[in-house]
């Protein structure tokens, strides 16, 4: 039986992010395949290390005292070291603590390191964080048997690093959504296709205030709803852009309750990615799997995710040109919510990714 140990990510099942979701696709694809797969879950508090078993997948809990970055640097550190003792494969999601598999590649493990997106490029770090990621990102590259890029321009980053040889491109999939619960609109005053959302971090690099101010410059007859956690007490970037909204705008929080998105998606009129840094998001996946008519900001990455259909802006006053044109145009609409779905199906379907990834797998097992 081949053997498969999953690093990087705080465990399954998802409860953090896309890394979280693919961790556990990916797990339960390979265990119906035959494999064992052990993923590492990183728990609050203080013990031993326990093990644990979640729909046929293999869990070592590693519980972790601090909270926020210094545990989960804590965590990958103790989590590494555990598995010096494992044998078989290990993936590795992310670079931001791959210094520490250094000690992997000197046991002479395989690591196959999937190495995300460009980290130290995005705005909301400071310099020790962009150093810290910039330096991990060249030991990712070194230390990793094999390197996962997420998308052709990563690819081509990584490049630059080591020889294209070494890397493989393999993109984020996303569930295929054809229907949704039209009643769940009604907690939040929606009606389908009466609004257009922005699902995402509320970071600057994702281009929030470009996007609610270009909404905002005139009344819509239209809702625009953002999601994220918001903190305007204590974040002047999220104070700034809750203050330029008209009363069109709705912030309903950061929602978890994933039929409750998924409706949200499925009956938007627009969705908005305003995302200018990294590889293939998860949410603009997600957004071509329920068929959204797409808006994204102008640049490489989103322009291989979405394809040449979707509605592309570079600033604010281009943003608010396709407000502008683009609101009541049904036709363009729905070719848009067309092309969206053709392209999900072309390159992003689970299926698809993960068949991919089992086969680099398979390569990359150890032989002994």
């Amino acid at each position: 039986m081949k053997m498969l140990f999953i690093l990087g990510i705080r465990g399954i099942p998802a409860q953090h992010g896309g890394f979280e979701t693919f961790a556990e696709k990916l797990s339960l694809y390979l265990v119906a395949q035959g494999w064992q797969v052990t993923v590492y879950c990183q728990e609050d508090g203080e013990g031993e290390v326990y093990k644990s078993e979640w729909q046929g997948v293999k869990r070592i809990h590693i519980p972790v005292q601090r909270a926020g970055a210094a545990g989960t640097v804590i965590f990958d550190w103790k989590a590494t070291r555990h598995a010096l003792a494992q044998k078989g494969l290990f993936l590795t999601l992310g670079y931001n603590t791959a210094c520490f598999n250094l000690i992997q590649r000197v046991k002479g493990q395989t690591n196959v390191i999937n190495m995300d997106g460009i980290e130290w490029r995005r705005d909301k770090w400071g310099i020790v964080a962009k150093t810290w990621f910039w330096l991990n990102e060249r030991a990712g590259c070194w230390v990793g048997n094999h390197l996962v890029a997420d998308h052709p321009k990563i690819k081509e980053h990584l490049a630059t690093r080591v020889n294209a040889d070494k890397i493989t491109m393999i993109p984020y999939g996303g569930d295929e959504v054809l229907s949704a619960d039209e009643s769940l609109l009604q907690k939040y005053g929606l009606e389908a296709n009466q609004f257009s959302i922005i699902i995402a971090r509320p970071e600057p690099e994702n281009s929030f205030l470009e996007m609610v101010r270009s909404f905002s410059r005139t009344k819509r007859n239209h809702k625009l709803v953002v999601l994220g956690n918001f903190s305007p007490d204590t974040n002047n970037f999220h104070r700034s852009v809750m203050d330029a909204a008209s009363d069109e705008v709705i912030f309903p929080g950061a929602i978890y309750e994933a039929p409750v998105v998924e409706a949200l998606r499925f009956y938007a009129r627009f969705y908005l990615h305003g995302h200018r840094v990294g590889g293939t998001n998860p949410s603009l996946v997600e957004a071509l799997g329920a068929g959204c008519a797409v808006i994204a900001h102008d640049n490489h990455f989103n322009h291989w995710v979405a394809g040449p259909d979707a509605a592309y802006f570079q600033d604010e006053q281009a943003c608010a040109k396709l407000f502008d044109s683009l609101l009541g145009a049904t036709v363009r609409q729905a070719d848009m919510k067309a092309a969206s779905r053709a392209r999900f199906y072309e390159r992003f379907t689970w299926q698809k990714i993960l068949q991919e990834y089992e086969q680099l797998l398979l390569k990359w097992y150890p032989k002994n």
